[in-house]
């Protein structure tokens, strides 16, 4: 029998304003490093210096605030309490816009990007709105979602412990312990609550006393370095908020390019939604739920490609925060949304943020990741994993999902042949991008194979 998830706060809940403010903190903090990271890889790649990375950073911020605030509306989104944020499917069609437009500068690449996310965002929101989303969850069960699940979490552990934690492990174990502290072994309301933010918090100030006291030096990897904060304005001109790389350019190049990228968060989101929504203890989503959630994407990427963003999507990362503390309330995810908002605003604020280690975040993405990929298992649980035919649909859909990308990565030519016809290139690139995101060969793999295979509804966990 299926056990109802208690919750501090359920997902209509309105909590104290203090509890809001320091809750949609804790949201903050948990996407920024991935949110963050984005930009920091994108701008590079396309030649830009450090003000412009830095006013990149600023546009992502704001292109995710507006984003989420869509997605949580009841009437344009979704409604479930999930994040918006920079999604890293998007990273191989940047770059390749990049090489294209190399010789015009990173502000030119930006304009033909704009363009891209406008188009291909306004092609997505009418998918979603049009409701052909919502119409395949017939073949979405658990004996999929919990696959997708599953590698949404367990496929992140590499960016978790290589990416952030490795630089430098008694600070990402001391968070992580604390989050064990303050989750579970202390029992309090608010404690509980805030344990992701308060163990950051801890930590934080404990490299930044030795980083004063020059324990750690400006070479470590635990090291902050507040000069940065000082250097930064209050607040940033105004001028810039709208179209700020100049007016968005359009080429089929770079709508195309975009598509591999489109489809990949697309399924993404889906299993995120799935993901989401038994985290806040709510039924899995409907139709409805799914295609306006989808819409609301596309809206959050056009309007991003005005604002001089990156492409939205749903942030797994933030998932893993709600089952973790036990709230879910949209309000605070809202509130937490404004915060991004104000933060691209003030640049002292987001340069303060911008400090945070990376040991930190990686010790936060460990107990996350891995919440999350438990969640995954629980799913699984809806059906009957006792039957050998889901016990193989689920170990193969897994595996090649852990497997199946990290070759189709390093083997584009198959996908992609030289001197080919452009419409050709857009469906190889397409396809590449597909097959080289876990979650979409986790979701493909299982839901092949659980439509076609005979099963009983009570085995598919659709009794």
């Amino acid at each position: 029998m299926e056990k109802e998830r208690k919750m501090i706060y359920g997902i209509d809940d309105r909590p104290p304003l203090l509890i809001m403010l320091l809750s949609g903190a804790q949201h903050v903090l948990t996407l920024f490093g991935a949110t963050t990271l984005v930009p920091l890889l994108v701008g590079p790649a396309m030649g830009m210096d450090t003000l412009q990375v830095a006013q990149l950073i600023s546009c992502v911020y704001l292109g995710m605030g507006i984003a989420t605030l869509i997605q949580t509306n009841q009437k344009l989104g979704s409604g479930l309490p999930i994040v918006q944020g920079s999604s890293f499917s998007f990273i191989p069609s940047f770059t390749t816009i990049a090489g294209i437009y190399a010789a015009q500068g990173p502000a030119a690449s930006m304009q033909y990007i704009g363009g891209g996310l406008i188009i291909g965002g306004i092609i997505l929101a009418l998918i979603g709105y049009s409701r052909v989303v919502g119409a395949i969850r017939k073949v979405i069960t658990p004996v999929v979602t919990g696959p997708v699940i599953m590698a949404i979490g367990f496929t992140l552990a590499d960016t978790a412990v290589s990416g952030n934690a490795a630089k430098y492990w008694p600070v990402s174990l001391a968070v992580v312990i604390l989050i064990f502290l303050f989750s579970l072994v202390i029992k309090n309301k608010y404690i509980n609550i805030f344990a992701i933010l308060f163990s950051i918090i801890a930590v934080y100030c404990v490299c930044l006393a030795l980083s004063l006291n020059g324990t750690f030096d400006a070479a470590h990897p635990a090291y902050i370095d507040l000069s940065k904060v000082t250097q930064a304005p209050w607040l940033r001109d105004l001028t810039t908020v709208v179209i700020p790389w100049g007016a968005p350019k359009f080429s089929i190049a770079a709508v195309t390019a975009l598509v591999a990228g489109f489809f990949a968060v697309m399924i993404e989101s889906i299993g995120d939604y799935h993901s989401v929504s038994y985290a806040a203890g709510l039924k899995d989503p409907d139709g409805n739920t799914i295609s306006r959630g989808i819409g609301a994407e596309g809206i959050g990427c056009a309007i991003s490609g005005v604002l001089g963003s990156v492409g939205t999507t749903s942030y797994t990362e933030n998932i893993g925060l709600i089952g973790l503390t036990g709230v879910a309330s949209r309000w605070v995810v809202r509130t937490g949304a404004v915060l991004l908002i104000l933060m691209s605003f003030i640049g002292k604020l987001g340069a303060l943020i911008a400090t945070m280690p990376s040991p930190i975040i990686g010790g936060a993405y460990i107990a996350l990741f891995g919440t999350i990929g438990a969640m995954g298992i629980q799913v699984l649980l809806r059906a009957d994993m006792h039957s050998q035919r889901n016990i193989l649909i689920v170990g193969f859909a897994f595996l090649m999902a852990l497997g199946l990308p990290g070759w189709v990565s390093q083997n584009r030519e198959i996908f992609i042949s030289e001197g080919g016809s452009a419409f050709m290139t857009a469906i190889g690139e397409m396809i590449w991008a597909l097959l080289k995101t876990p979650m979409a060969v986790a979701g493909i793999c299982a839901a092949i194979c659980d439509s076609l295979i005979p099963g009983t509804p009570e085995e598919r966990g659709i009794a």
